[in-house]
């Protein structure tokens, strides 16, 4: 599907991308851990979609380790 010659794909990597911007604007690091967890997320799904897994494999692979790391950091805050 193609919407103004960019396809669906191609969107889920642009809503990724704001997320992990708007992130960065969060005045809580809860909130910036959060939303770049959802960034990653969709980083994640781009990588999936794209259409030779060689190329989308380095992008899931970085935002699953970035994802685990702003969980350890979440979770260890929650506990201490």
């Amino acid at each position: 599907m193609e919407l103004f010659g960019i396809t669906g794909t191609e969107y889920v990597g642009y809503l990724a991308s704001l997320m992990v911007l708007i992130s960065f604007t969060m005045r809580t690091i809860k909130g910036l851990r959060l939303l770049n967890m959802a960034g990653c997320i969709l980083f994640v799904l781009y990588g999936f979609l794209m259409p030779n897994l060689r190329i989308g494999l380095p992008i899931i692979i970085a935002n699953v380790a970035i994802f685990a790391v702003n969980a350890y950091y979440l979770m260890r805050k929650r506990t201490s």
